[in-house]
């Protein structure tokens, strides 16, 4: 069955969408705007809430992979073609998960979602006031890649150690968060057409003016 793009975007009216590179702020800001403005927060990857046994492996492959490679080291020896390849592939397969998912959640009640769906996909299934892209430059996205203690920047360092050449395995790896943060994909969310902020300094606290802009910008002030 297939479900027209207009049909989606009435059920997805009290969703508002935050998207960009990585190392932007969009995971803070999403669950600052969650807190300050009590909206239900979708985090990223909300798609993982999905049962992974039921994922099928001829119609979601890249959503699969976790299950079908050899070791973690297969994952990260991959050339920055594949690994780019495979997260925007990825983000395709996880679109229908995460779109039938805030359907269920925001019939009563505004969420907010710190998403990867993709930007062609966005247009057609959200309003202009609905969508906020945020944005890094390269430099930052790939130097602090692993300044941010979570648990999955953890277990990848911990798996890069454990790589035969731990310094020529960071150094793909930091190859492929490259291309995936690439100036012509920076350049897409940069001319999206949506609004948009861009994280310059990482130094000063901007949380609370970058906070401000956000809500007024979704319609959540005045």
């Amino acid at each position: 069955m297939k479900i027209e793009n207009n049909i989606i975007k009435y059920y997805l009216k009290n969703v508002m969408f935050i998207t960009g590179t990585a190392y932007a702020g969009k995971s803070t800001m999403a669950a600052m705007l969650a807190e300050r403005y009590g909206l239900m927060h979708c985090g990223e990857n909300y798609h993982f809430r999905f049962p992974r046994e039921l994922l099928v492996r001829e119609r979601q492959p890249n959503l699969c992979y976790f299950d079908t490679m050899k070791d973690w080291q297969e994952f990260l020896q991959r050339t920055p073609d594949e690994y780019e390849k495979w997260i925007f592939e990825s983000a395709r397969e996880a679109a229908e998960i995460e779109v039938a998912e805030l359907i269920s959640l925001s019939q009563n009640e505004r969420v907010i979602a710190d998403t990867n769906i993709p930007l062609d996909l966005l247009h057609e299934i959200a309003d202009y006031h609905q969508v906020a892209v945020m944005l890094s430059p390269q430099a930052m996205s790939v130097e602090n890649f692993f300044d941010r203690e979570d648990a999955e920047k953890t277990f990848l360092r911990e798996q890069i150690m454990q790589a035969e050449d731990p310094a020529c395995t960071m150094e793909n790896f930091k190859a492929c968060i490259a291309l995936v943060n690439s100036k012509e994909h920076y350049e897409e969310y940069a001319n999206s057409g949506f609004f948009t902020l861009v994280r310059e300094d990482t130094t000063a606290d901007t949380k609370e003016t970058t906070l401000e802009r956000l809500a007024k910008h979704f319609g959540l002030t005045l």
